[in-house]
């Protein structure tokens, strides 16, 4: 039995999921080995994106090297990106009356070398824009692919007509 950190507060059922695509995405990939089990590499991916902690921190509380912890997260996000239901099928399933909140807000990131067009003039900052479909009790339903952060709200939301993801 793998012990389950009490000091995540990621629900065991997530991490036993997220394990579960990573199992099928393995599988599909003919992959023979490797480092950490899907258990654990699920729970080191949700710790990362969880608490923040640096790739230094997450790769030395899992034994594993930054590179190998890096290319872990992004796998794994991978895997939940293409298990994320698209706009279409987020929006099945709503009746006549029935409404949605469509929202775009700018995730701040740190400068990178061609950081001109995720310079937002509105913020003031640099960062990524994300468009959000949320139910009217605030749960989210879709998130778009993230865009250069000068992009205006209503361009995104046009650009994402037959969205699907990522």
């Amino acid at each position: 039995m793998i012990p389950y950190p009490s000091t995540l507060d990621v629900p065991l059922d997530l991490v036993e999921h997220v394990s579960w695509l990573l199992h099928a995405r393995r599988c599909e990939l003919g992959s023979r080995w490797c480092k950490l089990s899907c258990f654990k590499q699920a729970l080191l991916a949700l710790a990362h994106l969880r608490k923040n902690e640096t790739f230094a921190q997450i790769a030395a509380g899992f034994g594993v090297s930054q590179a190998t912890a890096w290319r872990y997260v992004d796998e794994t996000v991978e895997v939940l990106a293409a298990w994320a239901p698209g706009l279409q099928e987020a929006l099945v399933g709503l009746g006549e009356g029935d409404f949605v909140i469509v929202d775009g807000t700018l995730i701040p990131t740190g400068r990178i070398a061609a950081d001109e067009p995720y310079y937002s003039q509105k913020h003031k900052k640099h960062g990524m824009n994300v468009q959000v479909i949320a139910a009217p009790d605030g749960t989210p339903l879709w998130f778009s692919r993230a865009l250069p952060g000068r992009t205006h709200d209503l361009t995104a939301a046009r650009a994402r007509r037959s969205c699907k993801p990522a």
